[in-house]
């Protein structure tokens, strides 16, 4: 028997310059590649050591080329693209009630779901995000045309005291939400389902607490807004005397696995109540600076080992879902906040983005590192542009230096879904005519608001 007829045989091979696995070590491998079987790594290692292991059905080249995992958007509202620029410059209730809440009221529809789900699913494979959380209106589509995308997600139906798109009120709401995860959960590998309350200050207790009991009966993470403004947390001392997190906690919310979007007003009980609760806090870096919400203590929770991810909110509050920013944004502004120019490094950053937003989503033994046993979720980053020159340490590229626009390659569970900035599903084919369809809407809408 010769050489070649020993090796094992597998789907891909995919290389790159250096190769960044996200472990602990912080490790880079030079001329590095990955082996992959199906939608799972089965090696990583040094490319010249996987390519006389294994005999490969398709080899990736990667040079000029870094290899990482792909990013995690911790939390978004992905169909909102259709609402990018529709409303700037206001605080988050005057934003919400006066102008989100009465568009969606009047032009959120199945059609538009399905066409601002396709264009957040663009964006985001288009700058290396391989999976996303997301809570928004008729979320069954959203899951079937992320199937089709080829897109990793946690979905939810959110769930809400008030009238909705598609729904009367919370007791509607819930029943689509327990129908989504029975639909959904097992079904599909791409597609996780979680329950998506909107935020304490909008489901009461009771609800909450139903919400609640059936995620524990079938474990089933719970994704939701917690403490995002000042505004909330005051009206949660009012009412209840005691902050958003204690509130919640009161009534043993986070017995369940708790995805909690922003985190910014938080006292240091509040930081030692997610640590010990394994509550995933996910800092949305710009939603939060453009509605100036605050700073979220991110240098603190990580101090106290709190799984921190990062999201980029819906694109009517960003105005994109390009984690790139987040992570450029998260490495700078608390270095700015505390004075402290360590506070949180490049390295930690990406992480929030990949193995340690992995760990926030509750995901953190499939997802956010190249391992072999993982799901074969990676990109590659082309650093060989002139603006991008030169590059002497990857870390501080990936968090620094690199945009969207250096992404070249996005893989999720071991099919290349973008190369050459090219979107391969053909779900995307006729998207730019739609998103015109839908985005005149929107303006006679707006233009004839009140009249």
């Amino acid at each position: 028997m010769n050489k070649v007829d020993e090796k094992h045989s597998i789907d891909i091979i995919i290389k790159g310059d250096y190769l960044l696995p996200m472990d602990e070590r912080n490790t880079i491998i030079e001329q590095g590649a990955v082996a992959i079987d199906g939608d799972k790594i089965v090696a990583v290692g040094e490319a010249d050591s996987l390519i006389n292991s294994y005999k490969a059905k398709e080899v990736i080249r990667g040079e000029g080329k870094i290899l990482i995992p792909g990013l995690i958007n911790g939390h978004t509202h992905s169909p909102m693209s259709l609402f990018r620029g529709f409303a700037d410059d206001l605080p988050l209730m005057t934003w919400l009630n006066e102008h989100i809440f009465p568009a969606e009221a009047a032009l959120v529809d199945k059609d538009f779901i399905r066409s601002g789900s396709l264009l957040g699913f663009a964006e985001m494979l288009m700058s290396g995000t391989t999976t996303f959380v997301d809570m928004y209106f008729y979320a069954d589509i959203t899951a079937d045309l992320a199937h089709k995308a080829g897109i990793r997600s946690m979905l939810g139906v959110p769930c809400i005291d008030f009238p909705a798109p598609g729904t009367s009120g919370f007791d509607q709401s819930f029943d689509f939400a327990k129908a989504f995860i029975r639909k959904w959960k097992n079904k599909d590998d791409l597609i996780t389902p979680v329950f998506a309350p909107h935020s304490p200050y909008t489901v009461s207790q009771e609800n909450l607490q139903a919400i609640l009991q059936e995620a524990l009966d079938n474990d089933i993470v719970i994704h939701t807004h917690i403490a995002e403004t000042a505004h909330e947390v005051a009206e949660s001392l009012k009412a209840t005397g005691k902050t958003p997190v204690e509130y919640l906690n009161s009534f043993g919310f986070f017995d369940a696995s708790v995805i909690a979007a922003h985190m910014v007003h938080l006292t240091e009980a509040d930081i030692v109540t997610a640590k010990e609760k394994n509550i995933g806090a996910i800092h949305n870096p710009t939603s939060n600076l453009k509605l100036a919400s605050g700073f979220s203590p991110v240098h603190q929770l990580l101090d106290r080992g709190v799984s921190v991810g990062l999201g980029s909110d819906g694109a009517a509050s960003n105005n994109n879902v390009d984690m790139w920013q987040e992570v450029h944004l998260t490495a700078l502004i608390h270095k700015g906040k505390e004075a402290n120019p360590e506070a949180v490094s490049a390295k930690q950053a990406l992480s929030m983005a990949t193995c340690l937003g992995a760990k926030a989503i509750h995901q953190g033994d499939k997802l956010g590192q190249l391992k072999s046993g993982y799901k074969a979720d990676m990109i590659q980053v082309d650093y060989t542009g002139l603006l991008c020159q030169p590059m002497y340490n990857p870390f501080s590229h990936l968090a620094y230096v690199f945009t969207a626009e250096q992404v070249a390659l996005t893989m999720i569970g071991g099919k290349v879904v973008m190369k050459d900035r090219q979107l391969l599903p053909a779900v995307f084919n006729d998207l730019a005519d739609e998103i015109q369809e839908q985005a005149a809407k929107v303006k006679h809408w707006m233009n004839n608001r009140g009249k």
